[in-house]
């Protein structure tokens, strides 16, 4: 049964306003997170100025592309080629950075369930189980070494048991389940980011100043390498350019006893002591 005509304006209007109210949000996808997860998370960002909005793509769609009709000179149409699928908004106005951690720390554990898609890799570890020698068949028939120790089955060797993109079989679900591995976490996942106007991949956010400060002298760095190799003299390479001719005139300081300045004798000096 869908919403009820009043529902339906009332989710428009409480939607609007939140574009309207803020500047910058997260679009994620929400497969496998339950309401009660979606509650613990909601309390997680109580106090970090966000809200969380879930709906329907169709609803969202229209109401992004009436708002955008009405307000021609805004850029929220941008997100309208993000909504498919199962996703959401995740309108803040804190630090993206921050919101991003509290989303990325709110995941629960989940077992493997026949005909579930693997998010990662699982690999079963060698070791003990609780399982009886009775079982042993189950391991040879999933072609996995085991032997008996102190009346259990014991792997001997890591087991790949499935790879990221696999589909969970009954036999990986019931193993795992056997061996009371959980081998799955399911939370909020970042899809995209809003940011005033701009879309962008979450993966943005990693880019530290560090990072920024590294990229910017390798760039210099190579700047000033093309300048020496065409003999075009830059802002990148006049510092190198100075330092290289301080040391052409130190060395012929250090050469000619007749010539000296101020800075070379203390190369002078040091040359005499050692």
């Amino acid at each position: 049964m869908g919403m009820s005509k009043e529902r339906k304006e009332e989710y428009f209007q409480r939607m609007e306003e939140l574009i309207n109210k803020f500047s910058k949000l997260f679009i994620v996808g929400v497969d496998n997170v339950g309401s009660r997860q979606m509650q613990q998370i909601r309390l997680a960002l109580r106090d970090m100025n966000t809200t969380i909005l879930m709906g329907k793509n169709t609803m969202m769609r229209c109401i992004v592309n009436k708002y955008i009709t009405e307000n021609p000179e805004h850029n929220f149409g941008r997100v309208l080629p993000l909504i498919k699928g199962n996703v959401g908004f995740v309108f803040t106005n804190s630090d993206l950075g921050e919101v991003r951690k509290v989303l990325e720390a709110n995941v629960v554990p989940a077992p493997a369930r026949v005909g579930a898609i693997a998010p990662v890799d699982v690999v079963v570890p060698p070791g003990p189980t609780e399982c009886d020698p009775g079982q042993t068949s189950f391991f040879q028939t999933l072609q996995i070494a085991t032997k008996i120790n102190k009346g259990k089955i014991e792997i001997t060797s890591p087991v790949d048991l499935l790879k990221a993109g696999d589909k969970v079989g009954s036999s990986e679900a019931v193993l795992l389940a056997k061996l009371d591995i959980k081998p799955f976490t399911y939370g909020l996942t970042l899809e995209a980011i809003y940011d005033n106007g701009s879309v962008f991949s979450p993966a943005v956010l990693d880019i530290t100043d560090d990072v920024l400060k590294a990229g910017f002298y390798s760039a210099l760095g190579n700047i000033a390498s093309l300048s020496f190799s065409t003999g075009i003299t830059t802002m990148a390479s006049v510092p190198h350019s100075i330092t290289n001719a301080f040391k052409t005139l130190v060395s012929i300081a250090v050469e000619c006893d007749e010539y000296s300045f101020d800075k070379a004798d203390e190369y002078k000096a040091a040359i005499k002591k050692g």
